[in-house]
């Protein structure tokens, strides 16, 4: 069975307030495309479809579309929700929609309920565990603690369980939105720590033939059969020299497997320049920038006066205007101090700053406590 992985389209999302639905339509062209020339048999998304859980008109009106669009060329579509999406918004009417062959996965209650397709080599179940929240969903699976690793790897006994009682060679594919240990972040992602762990071991998914994966933007490959699809679109300039691309992955006979990657067009292209303002405005070198999309960082010794009407001038697409540490210490140096560290961590180091002592093992979990129960509501708004 030949199946396209894709993931974290975010529709309606900006880059520096730049509307990007014209360049994300382009991609779901490009998707369809892909579909026909490589005769794809199933399509699967692995959340992250809008960028926030109560998406602009103009983004339901697209998802609208390729829905429809897939549905008449009766590919099936499997896609889970993501944590930037409403669970209950995405899985509206689902049950009715799967009779055009879109199958919606966005309850906790369906994790183990598969979509199974048939091809010449017998039965394939897709399992689609949508973001699984711990603070929310950890009751339910009856999990020992709020934590990625127990949800996840409950939600994975019972597609194992239920993928034990299907035929003999049945195959599996696993949609996940998740953070696996080991995966490559970027600047795009939105945090997704819980328990003060965000990511889970790839041993959580053993036994499955193929795990389709979604929430990181970078297209990256844990194991043969774990792989990050990454955005179709690069969402911040942390990305720019990292290409956007799908898996075309065709399940044989048993657990035989190969996977290719398709790179997706580029709409724009993101750079990084450093420059005076004068080099910048009248230098050669930087001619090949004129089109691009940008982050400039000036090295002028003072700020000059109006620097980005100036700069858009000639480059017209210039989003971002930074200036060297020098000028801003403050806001650097606070940025490096809390780059890569948890919500946990910085707020630890905050009380520690205040106060001049370290926190207790008892402050330590009160304030985790804290921040979980902020994630969970925020999770549970969110949601609904």
């Amino acid at each position: 069975m030949r199946i396209l992985h894709t993931s974290d389209w975010h529709l309606g999302r900006q880059l520096h307030r730049v509307l990007l639905l014209a360049e994300q339509r382009a991609f779901l062209e490009h998707l369809l495309d892909t579909v026909q020339q490589e005769r794809v048999e199933a399509v699967v998304v692995a959340g992250d479809v809008f960028d926030r859980a109560i998406p602009p008109l103009d983004a339901m009106d697209l998802f609208k579309w390729i829905l429809e669009e897939l549905a008449n060329l009766q590919v099936p579509l499997i896609m889970i929700s993501g944590n930037h999406d409403s669970p209950r918004r995405l899985g509206v009417n689902s049950r009715l929609i799967e009779h055009a062959g879109i199958h919606l996965r966005t309850d906790v209650e369906d994790c183990a309920r598969p979509v199974i397709l048939q091809d010449e080599h017998g039965p394939v179940a897709f399992y689609g565990l949508p973001y699984l929240e711990p603070g929310l969903v950890h009751a339910h699976f009856g999990a020992e603690r709020a934590s990625h690793h127990a949800v996840l790897s409950a939600a994975m006994d019972q597609v194992r369980s239920d993928l034990a009682t299907r035929p003999s060679g049945t195959r599996s594919v696993v949609l996940a939105h998740a953070f696996v240990t080991g995966a490559d972040t970027s600047d795009s992602e939105r945090d997704i720590t819980a328990g003060g762990v965000p990511s889970v071991p790839a041993s959580v998914f053993d036994e499955a033939d193929y795990v389709a994966l979604g929430h990181l933007h970078r297209c990256q490959k844990i194991s043969d059969r774990i792989r990050y699809s990454g955005s179709p679109l690069a969402y911040s300039f942390s990305e720019a020299d990292y290409p956007k691309a799908m898996w075309l992955v065709d399940l044989g006979p048993g657990t035989a497997i190969t996977t290719r990657k398709l790179l997706c067009p580029v709409p724009y292209s993101l750079r990084q320049v450093t420059g005076t303002l004068h080099d910048l405005l009248n230098s050669a070198e930087y001619t090949e920038h004129e089109a691009n999309w940008l982050h400039i960082t000036l090295s002028d010794p003072d700020r000059p006066h109006m620097a980005m009407e100036r700069l858009r001038e000639r480059f017209p697409h210039a989003l971002k205007l930074s200036f060297p540490q020098q000028h801003q210490p403050d806001a650097d140096s606070y940025r490096s101090r809390v780059q890569g560290r948890t919500d946990h961590e910085i707020t630890l180091g905050f009380l520690h700053h205040v106060t001049g002592i370290p926190a207790t093992r008892a402050e330590q979990d009160l304030l985790q406590e804290g921040l979980e129960k902020v994630r969970t509501e925020a999770a549970a708004r969110e949601a609904n």
